[in-house]
């Protein structure tokens, strides 16, 4: 695999980190900025809308660029955000600095898939795409537990600037690694691009994205009460469970990349029918500290399988726009944060106990599985000989290897 993909999840590594780390952090910025903890919470959700929002506007708007340099000026506008961040005076500023952040997120994993499967062989694609998504669960691993301890202990504007460190860093490797192309006009221009969008088939593959990270929201986002109050876990013990459930993840995504290069549908389908056992076990599951650590690990690896398959198979269904459509799926997923997390809440508030939004992920993985089956009878319908040789075509490929990195 080329050296390329490193610097591709140095930059996921950073946005991972950057995303997940005000979680930890909302206390620390609450008491800081003299204001209340549901009121510091807008900042998660200031974060997801600029993500919903960059995504695939940004991919749009620098579609006719070289991807080499979109892909670093996104890194820089992620060190402008993170910097303001940390020198924010007050939540309102704050409030748009952490929407400036979320802005290149969805875009530079977006142009990062299709950069990243023109740099090998076809049937490598999947593998490339999980090895940069490797960075985004690696962060939650190590990057996240960090970036909330240097928080803790020398101030949460300290965790911001370490962040931008990293994209910093990530610059260089984009700079010295990604291969040189030229500025392009999509073939079908801009509005062929947005037309197709349009697709069907591609509405679909986003629709499989919400529901099936949906399901892995609405378990997660309330997996520390789960933990503590059905498992019966110390809460000083959910920092270190939820690095189990990176390893989970970083498992998930790198066997999710190696299959689906030889099954994309199979893939998707085998994760998500994993997802649905996994949560609908988790009320059984959250009865012991054994078992519902088990629990945690097998949640990250089920839900992350699905993530390079997603990813290629929406590139794939807009073949003529696959950076326009592989950011509009990073767009796919944070709407799945939201909405996964408002299910998981609504199942919580209605007293079905404390597991019970790991049943309602269970339900919207169903849906997910459903969503992917109706997909893949509308391929068979429309199915012609040669359309798979014609999809590559549109692809990247991987003979963009001869352009020599600077």
């Amino acid at each position: 695999m080329p050296l390329a993909l490193l610097a591709l999840a140095v930059g996921a590594f950073g946005i991972g980190t950057t995303e997940f780390v005000m979680m930890g952090l909302l206390p620390d910025v609450a008491d800081d900025l003299h204001t209340s903890l549901p009121t510091a919470g807008h900042l998660v959700s200031a974060y997801a809308l600029g993500v919903v929002i960059g995504a695939p506007l940004l991919a749009a708007v620098t579609a006719r660029m070289s991807r080499r340099t979109v892909l670093i000026g996104l890194m820089v506008l992620f060190v402008v955000g993170n910097a303001l961040s940390a020198l924010a005076p007050d939540q309102h500023t704050l409030l748009a600095a952490r929407f400036l952040s979320g802005l290149p997120h969805g875009a530079f994993f977006g142009v990062g898939a299709v950069v990243a499967t023109g740099l090998v062989a076809p049937e490598r694609r999947a593998r490339s795409v999980s090895l940069m998504f490797l960075g985004l669960t690696i962060a939650n691993i190590a990057g996240v537990p960090a970036a909330t301890l240097v928080g803790q202990h020398l101030g949460w504007r300290a965790a911001f600037l370490g962040v931008g460190a990293i994209g910093l860093l990530a610059i260089t490797a984009l700079a010295l690694l990604i291969p040189h192309d030229r500025a392009h006009a999509p073939a079908a221009g801009l509005r062929g691009e947005l037309a197709a969008l349009r697709s069907l088939p591609v509405w679909l593959a986003l629709g499989t994205t919400v529901a099936g990270f949906g399901a892995l929201f609405a378990a997660y986002s309330y997996i520390a009460p789960m933990l503590t109050d059905a498992a019966g876990f110390a809460a000083g013990s959910v920092t270190v469970l939820l690095a189990l459930f990176g390893v989970g993840a970083t498992i998930g995504n790198l066997a999710g990349g190696r299959l689906a290069d030889h099954a994309v549908r199979g893939t998707l389908f085998g994760g998500l029918t994993s997802l649905v056992v996994v949560l609908a076990l988790f009320p059984v599951l959250m009865r012991a500290e054994w078992s519902a650590a088990l629990a945690v690990v097998l949640l990250g690896a089920a839900a992350f399988v699905t993530g390079s398959p997603l990813q290629l198979m929406v590139m794939e269904k807009a073949a003529t726009a696959p950076s326009l459509a592989s950011s509009a799926n990073q767009a796919a997923f944070n709407l799945a944060n939201a909405g996964g997390a408002w299910i998981g809440g609504l199942a919580l508030a209605a007293g079905f106990g404390t597991t019970s939004p790991a049943l309602a992920g269970a339900a919207l993985a169903v849906l997910g599985l459903a969503v992917a089956a109706t997909a893949a009878v509308v391929d068979r319908r429309r199915a012609v000989p040669g359309r798979e040789r014609v999809v590559a075509a549109h692809l990247p490929h991987h003979q963009e290897r001869t352009h020599q990195p600077n």
